[in-house]
């Protein structure tokens, strides 16, 4: 694999980095996308705040499908190669739209969480948030009696206020930003490269193929983020 050694320089000379990721960056590690023929949303409707109210049922026990079958997947490559980039640069952060807590698990300590965290619960009706629940049948709040439901991101609801501020503060002050295994095509994730690059950052991406975003980023590197992010990590040595 070629990268120029311009680009190696500039992330060596770097002190502040974060690394936006997305759904491909657990791929290598058995996590189905979103998107696509083995997607998660293959042969379901995408759960929204209205679903669950029609049927908190059905939508609680879904979530538990999918969090046993992630709780089977181990990190990979990626991400442990992004937990030890936090010795390369004085400051380093992943920014994640990923629920599978594998960032976590591969040793980073910096992790913002754009769509939340599968094993984190919060109620429906006054927020308060619970760890991890194994209950089959969906519980209520002990302080509200509200349902209880899992706290990640649902399509239509905004982003957490505070994961967002901080992302955007990463987006706003880095030297380098790296975009692993995302789309490009959901907001307003999509938009922190570009935020980055707008205040002088050098933006690349690694992804298995082109994006909504690779024309307007600094630099591209195609193909599994699991091999590429190791090797990277060794040139920077």
């Amino acid at each position: 694999m070629k990268i120029d050694d311009e680009v190696l320089e500039r992330i060596r000379s770097a002190k502040t980095a974060f690394a936006l990721t997305g759904a491909g960056s657990s791929e290598p590690s058995g996590i189905p996308t979103f998107r696509g023929n083995e997607g998660f949303w293959k042969d379901k409707t995408p759960f929204t705040v209205e679903s669950f109210n029609e049927n908190p049922q059905e939508v609680w026990e879904w979530h538990l499908e999918i969090r046993e079958m992630i709780k089977k997947k181990l990190p990979n490559p990626s991400h442990f190669t992004l937990a030890k980039m936090q010795s390369i640069f004085k400051n380093f952060a992943v920014v994640t739209q990923n629920i599978d807590n594998l960032h976590q698990k591969a040793g980073s300590n910096k992790v913002i969480e754009l769509h939340g965290n599968i094993y984190r619960n919060k109620c429906n009706n006054c927020g308060k948030i619970f760890g991890e629940i194994n209950s089959k049948k969906i519980p209520e709040c002990d302080k509200c009696g509200g349902l209880i439901r899992p706290d990640v991101v649902w399509f239509g609801e905004p982003l957490p206020y505070k994961a967002l501020i901080k992302a955007r503060a990463y987006a706003e002050n880095s030297h380098i930003c790296f975009v692993i295994g995302t789309s490009g095509v959901v907001q307003p994730a999509a938009s922190i490269p570009l935020i980055s690059k707008e205040k002088g950052a050098f933006v690349i991406e690694i992804n298995r193929e082109t994006t909504a975003l690779s024309e307007y980023l600094d630099y591209s590197i195609f193909g599994d983020a699991s091999v590429i992010l190791p090797d990277l990590y060794e040139r920077l040595l």
